[in-house]
């Protein structure tokens, strides 16, 4: 049996049409014994949908306006054959055998190779327009779609022929996964047709989300002829948590999966459409806005021919209500009545208003016209060459080539894979105030603007589902505030994590940190873990408690210090201050001034200076003042040793030699200080090992060796002089000093000996707290010690203060 075309029409040149007219309601099962290559479309339950009837009416419209026109094909008629493939894969292969052999146009022709067509027009699934491209590409036939986009047909190796007036799903794939981001969604689900369409959009859309950062929850398919696997993605999206769903769908599957989740009342999601359904009529229903109110995705942009619309409603009238217009002096067709029902007619005025997929059609006709006009070597003067051969190849290389424009002003032209510019418009399901669904636009997306200029959106104008006008969010984690970063959840995507506070001295200050960055040496994270800060630099300044405390006490032993000089002075002519060898006194109480001064230097912001002198002045110092107790010391014994008969001790320790003791002991330590100072000072130093929140502003000791060569000489000193008075403490005398210095050293060791450990183990400016402490304990340990019982007995016990009473022996 062979198979007809459903509108035919003769010319110099046949163009091809091929389109689901009719598509099927119900079909019972084949068995095996059926034969499918009988099967018609009259073999079925059909119904006939306007818009499929519209793209074989705007084809022949397009192919009689380029008839009348003297510049384009000017002497060449065009024809046409349009087949009707029912929507069936098995009808869709009769049809393109039909087109190229010439079904029953070409009975009487034997099988020359040769095609009844020079171009085929279809198909307006990508499926079928796989099928179609595949049978007419091994004879280089030109197949242009008007709606076929997926992206496997831009592979020009299996599709040599192919061609289209929409872009490809390469773009529209793309464009899902950057409108995803743009909104902040990235935990979304996904459901696409079990088709090559759904398939290969699906595989580009999931790539492009995952260079987007976006994490897909689900991925779940089926055909339109598989109910149970629908019932499955339907209780997929009933568990999942994202909000959030992209449907790559033929609207037939669309509507399979829509009327399954108004059933089960899942409501709430956020869908993202394609051009296949977006706008799609099928999928418009009294209960579709409460699933799709607030979807959002890309549709065909309008686009308005002149003489179009008027064309389709005049042939729907025609057609419909098998009447015409009464012309003047004819009476062969039935005049149209006044009173016609056209309701059904307000349905189709709406429909044509949208001329999306239409339009197509009518580029693709213009397509091939221009190309043939070049194949043909037209021109205005002399016409075409209608002795010329016509190959498909020839027509097929010529229609790479075409760049033309549409009467409308819109450029058409075919990009290196056969596809048309891409260009979407971003729309929106809302509702009017009656009602209605209408398909808003939002925005746009042009693939061939500059990267930042492809996507604009008014957001303001979109109204989300619900009725909300608040961005919904689908994440699978909420974002980790600055201060915090990711820590991705084991065994889930990228998208799933925890927020973990960054650790002391580290900070984030972005949000979903995926680590966190080290502050620099001297700063330190704030509490939030959100800035790096100047850490707080510590030293014992004057303004603090304790330095205040050991100022008072700095003073007052300076006051008591002079206090005890001046009572020596006032009283310098009495026995027990000469007894006591004055000048030595008055040395050790000026040496004490400057020790009690001394500790003031190791308050206050440490300096290059500063560091050098408060270790020096401390050194020479007490040096010093244990230099004079040393010569006082050495002094008792000498005296006693005068007293034994025909002894001249005192001869060679008297006044001048015990002042040159007191100056060669303090040069030696003014030397190790020059030394100290010459070879590796002290310096300023910012101490951060110790505590990692804040900087220890100290003086660093440059040479150990110096400090403890310091310090040790001055130990050294004070256990001379502790040896020297022990071994005097009993010395028969009513005031023996030697006693005293003995437990002034004891205490002076005493304090030193503690002060190694405290001064070691004690933490940032305490160090210099334990050191001033030291200066202090052990100078008043040496004021009270060996001036306390002279000040007793010149200001409480004046009667002791008498030659007599200092010469009488126990």
């Amino acid at each position: 049996m062979g198979h007809y075309p459903l509108l035919a029409k003769e010319g110099d040149v046949t163009i091809g049409g091929a389109f689901s007219i009719h598509t099927k309601i119900t079909q019972p099962p084949l068995s095996f014994t059926e034969k499918p290559a009988y099967l018609t479309c009259s073999s079925v339950n059909l119904r006939i949908p306007l818009r499929q009837f519209r793209f074989a009416q705007t084809m022949i419209f397009a192919i009689e306006e380029i008839n009348k026109r003297d510049s384009l094909l000017p002497n060449v008629s065009i024809g046409y054959r349009i087949y009707d493939n029912c929507g069936s894969t098995l009808t869709s292969m009769r049809a393109v055998m039909g087109l190229m052999n010439g079904g029953e146009w070409a009975v009487t022709k034997s099988c020359s190779g040769q095609s009844a067509v020079h171009a085929i027009i279809g198909e307006s699934e990508s499926s079928l327009s796989i099928v179609l491209s595949r049978t007419t590409g091994p004879f280089e036939i030109p197949v242009i779609s008007h709606s076929a986009t997926c992206e496997c047909l831009s592979n020009k190796k299996e599709h040599p022929s192919f061609f289209r007036t929409i872009a490809s799903d390469l773009h529209q794939s793309r464009a899902l996964a950057q409108l995803v981001k743009h909104f902040g969604w990235t935990w979304v689900g996904a459901v696409n047709s079990d088709s090559d369409y759904g398939n290969n959009g699906m595989a580009i859309f999931l790539s492009a989300a995952q260079e987007e950062g976006v994490c897909v929850e689900y991925r779940e398919k089926f055909n339109r002829a598989e109910p149970e696997k629908v019932m499955r993605v339907v209780e997929v999206i009933q568990k999942s948590t994202a909000r959030v769903i992209i449907g790559f769908l033929a609207h037939v599957e669309m509507t399979n999966l829509l009327e399954q989740l108004s059933l089960h009342n899942i409501t709430g999601r956020q869908f993202i459409g394609v051009e296949a359904w977006i706008t799609a009529d099928s999928v418009v229903a009294p209960n579709s806005f409460s699933v799709l109110g607030g979807a959002l995705g890309f549709a065909v942009p309008k686009s308005n021919i002149s003489g179009l619309d008027t064309y389709l409603i005049k042939d729907f009238w025609e057609t419909d209500f098998k009447c015409k217009e009464k012309d003047k002096g004819s009476s062969s067709e039935r005049a149209c009545k006044v009173n016609h029902d056209l309701d059904e007619l307000k349905e189709y005025v709406d429909d044509v208003a949208k001329l999306t997929y239409t339009s197509n059609i009518y580029k693709a006709v213009y397509a091939v016209a221009h190309s043939l006009h070049s194949v043909l070597n037209c021109s205005d003067s002399l016409g075409c060459n209608k002795t010329k051969a016509l190959t498909p190849k020839e027509i097929m290389e010529s229609l790479k080539k075409v760049n033309f424009t549409i009467k409308n002003g819109e450029q058409v032209w075919f990009d290196s894979t056969g596809s048309a510019v891409a260009r979407y418009e971003v729309v929106n399901w809302q509702q009017d105030p009656n009602g209605l669904i209408e398909f808003k636009p939002v925005g746009y997306y042009d693939a061939f603007l500059p990267p930042g200029q492809r996507f604009v959106l008014r957001t303001e104008e979109i109204m989300w589902p619900g009725g909300n006008k608040e961005l919904p969010v689908s994440v699978c984690s909420e974002s980790c505030r600055p201060g915090t970063h990711k820590v991705l959840q084991k065994g889930k995507p990228v998208c799933c994590y925890d927020c973990i506070p960054c650790a002391e001295g580290e900070i984030s200050n972005t949000t979903d940190s995926t680590d966190c960055v080290k502050c620099p040496e001297e700063y330190w994270s704030n509490q939030n873990r959100d800035a790096c800060v100047m850490k707080n630099v510590e030293f014992l300044s004057f303004t603090e408690v304790m330095s205040k405390i050991l100022v008072f006490f700095t003073v007052f032993g300076v006051l008591l210090t002079l206090i005890v000089a001046t009572t020596f002075l006032m009283n310098k002519d009495t026995p027990l201050v000469k007894a006591n060898n004055s000048e030595l006194s008055f040395l050790l109480l000026f040496s004490l001034t400057l020790c009690f001064l001394c500790s003031l230097t190791f308050m206050g912001r440490p300096s290059q200076w500063s560091c050098m002198f408060r270790h020096t002045a401390f050194g020479i110092t007490f040096v010093l003042c244990i230099s004079c107790v040393l010569g006082k010391t050495i002094v008792v014994l000498m005296a006693f040793r005068a007293t034994l008969p025909g002894s001249n001790v005192m001869k060679w320790f008297g006044p001048v030699q015990q002042r040159l003791s007191v100056v060669a002991f303090t040069l030696i330590q003014v030397v190790i200080c020059i030394l100290w100072l010459t070879i590796n000072p002290p310096f300023p130093f910012k101490n951060m090992k110790h505590f990692k929140e804040k900087i220890i502003l100290e003086c660093a000791l440059g040479s150990p060796v110096g400090f403890w060569a310091v310090l040790g000489y001055i130990g050294l000193l004070a256990l001379l002089c502790f040896i020297f008075a022990f071994l005097a403490r009993k010395l028969p005398d009513n005031f023996n000093e030697a006693k005293f210095i003995t437990f002034s050293m004891l205490i002076f060791c005493a304090v030193w000996i503690t002060f190694i450990p405290a001064y070691v183990s004690s933490p940032g400016k305490f160090t210099v707290a334990v050191e001033i402490f030291a200066i202090l304990a052990s100078s008043y340990g040496l004021l009270f010690c060996i001036f306390a019982p002279k000040c007793f007995i010149i200001l409480l016990k004046p009667e002791m203060n008498t030659k007599k009473h200092m010469m009488d022996r126990k």
